[in-house]
């Protein structure tokens, strides 16, 4: 009988004390690919365990930053926060130790706690505001999370100055040099140990502060004051503990932070599908004990752990698919932002529902549609002409009222928000309002789930031409195209889509984990979706020469 959704037992928790240790002591050997640096959009992940998340790969990592900084003339200050991980402060201190060394105007939290992805991508842009795009005074950040993976792993993550994920130019530079350093032996590493440094070498920057303040800039939080909105808000031991506090304490809301608490172990989590601890805020498992709670409240949210997912939770359904919401979001958003340019474009990546293309239809809106990847939201984003961008895995942002850029990372804060100013605007939970987009455009049953897949298949998935799927048919219809390129801007979609006339299904490898992840979508109810899904998996097996 599987474990998922129940709560995590003494034998699925690590030794924090092990998993630190091995942080410093194990050395990475660059003949070893599962050892290299691996620095993807989402960063450098990977856990000392395994020594492929170790003192050395941050050492490294962070010196290639230092050399990407300079050869591209960033010289302002670099904003540098982490998550609740085990390995994100040691992770920190590394880093501060290679950039204080550099010259490196480096910017920690004032309070030295946690920093979630959006409040960093916040302070980036609010000090660009304004700067020329080759201003050498211009800040860029590091973000230390691994997300919402496991409390073994680490993670470490570049915000360039445009503040949102890094593109594949920069990422890919930055993992060749940082994996030449460890291959010479740190030679060319500029390194002051964190226990000899003057504090004074340190700047900080109030995170929270900045970030929360602005909100009401974004979010219609006197709608939700005035409705008197019950929310709880648990941030599933993240880095958002601290900000949905303060939140409720500026603004004045009925806020209840359902779970305050944080440990390393995540020893008050339920399990994940796989019967793991993972913090993914778009599981019904890893949010079975919030769900449970659903009718204290009037809007539940969840978060990653550094709360750039978002997780929606109404009493009348439950955890909400996040596609579901998203098309929601949109359809409110485009009819209560009167700031927004009238040919600002909805952003989805080309996993998402087909019922956000209905939506986008009916608002009159343009539909840009892209690779999974919340990189390709960041130029529109920046410029208003794309004003909301959303992912499948519940990762959206969306610009502030006025029309200008808020962040170019996902905001799993401020979607959660947005929940709560739904109800309170047009009295429907977000939901209810989705039962209403489900009558008028059809009804959608969809599932994301992961399935297992070694690194050589993952590569072999990520190549994949249309000529490789042999199939005609998929659960009794005819197979109407096959895609690998994504048709908003033609970008390869790192993987493959088959769609039927009223059926599509994606499969793409997992950047962190050793799976894949299968998306599908049926207009013809829940079996047919599961058709779909098991007929998927043979087509993809059969690609794969599995």
């Amino acid at each position: 009988m599987s474990r998922a959704g129940l709560p995590a037992e003494e034998s699925d928790l690590i030794d924090i004390d092990e998993l630190i240790a091995a942080y410093y002591e194990r050395v990475p050997d660059p003949a070893v690919p599962e050892q290299r640096v691996a620095f993807g959009t989402s960063g450098h992940r990977g856990s000392s365990l395994s020594t492929s998340f170790n003192e050395v790969h941050i050492l490294a990592t962070t010196q290639a930053i230092v050399d990407y900084r300079t050869a591209n003339g960033i010289a302002g200050p670099l904003f540098l926060g982490r998550d609740t991980h085990g390995l994100s402060r040691p992770a920190e201190r590394s880093a501060i130790e290679v950039l204080v060394a550099n010259g490196v105007g480096v910017r920690v939290d004032s309070r030295d706690s946690w920093v979630p992805t959006p409040a960093l991508s916040h302070a980036i842009l609010t000090f660009n505001r304004g700067k020329a795009g080759d201003d050498p005074t211009r800040a860029d950040g590091i973000v230390v999370t691994p997300s919402h993976n496991p409390p073994r792993d680490g993670g470490f993550k570049y915000n360039p100055p445009h503040g949102g994920p890094a593109d594949t130019d920069a990422t890919g530079w930055i993992a060749n040099r940082a994996n030449e350093l460890i291959a010479a032996g740190l030679e060319g590493v500029k390194r002051v140990r964190f226990a000899d440094m003057d504090g004074e070498r340190i700047g900080s920057y109030d995170f929270r502060d900045a970030y929360v303040r602005d909100l009401e800039n974004i979010i219609d939080v006197n709608a939700i004051a005035r409705a008197g909105i019950r929310i709880g808000a648990d941030p599933l031991g993240g880095a958002s503990v601290e900000y949905w506090a303060y939140i409720a304490e500026v603004y004045g809301l009925d806020l209840t932070v359902v779970n305050p608490d944080v440990d390393p172990t995540w020893r008050f989590m339920t399990l994940d599908w796989d019967e793991k601890i993972r913090m993914d805020p778009s599981s019904p498992s890893a949010m079975a004990s919030l769900v449970a709670r659903r009718h204290e409240f009037d809007i539940l949210t969840g978060n990653d752990a550094d709360a750039d997912r978002h997780g929606i939770v109404t009493p009348d359904a439950g955890l909400m698919n996040p596609n579901h919401y998203l098309a929601v979001a949109i359809d409110y958003l485009f009819t209560h932002r009167d700031g927004w340019e009238s040919d600002a474009a909805v952003g989805k990546t080309l996993v998402s529902s087909m019922i956000i293309d209905r939506v986008v239809a009916a608002l009159g809106r343009d539909l840009y549609e892209v690779p999974v990847g919340f990189k390709w939201f960041v130029p529109g984003l920046l410029d208003g002409s794309v004003a909301f961008g959303g992912e499948e895995s519940a990762g959206a942002a969306f610009l502030r009222k006025d029309g200008s850029v808020w962040t170019t990372d996902k905001d799993g804060i401020l979607l959660c928000l947005l929940a709560a100013e739904i109800l309170a605007v047009t009295g429907k939970t977000p939901s209810q309002r989705y039962a209403e987009l489900e009558e008028q455009f059809g009804s959608s049953a969809y599932q994301r789930v992961d399935a297992p897949a070694t690194p050589a298949q993952k590569a072999t998935l990520s190549k994949l031409s249309p000529e490789s799927v042999t199939a005609t048919e998929l659960a009794g219809e005819p197979i109407t195209a096959k895609l690998s390129h994504a048709p908003g801007n033609g970008a390869a979609i790192g993987g493959l889509k088959v769609q039927t006339e009223s059926a599509w299904f994606a499969a793409r490898p997992s950047g962190t984990e050793d799976v894949y992840k299968l998306y599908a979508e049926s207009l013809k109810g829940e079996e047919h979706l599961r058709e779909v899904q098991e007929q998927a998996r043979a087509v993809v097996s059969a690609a794969l020469g599995s």
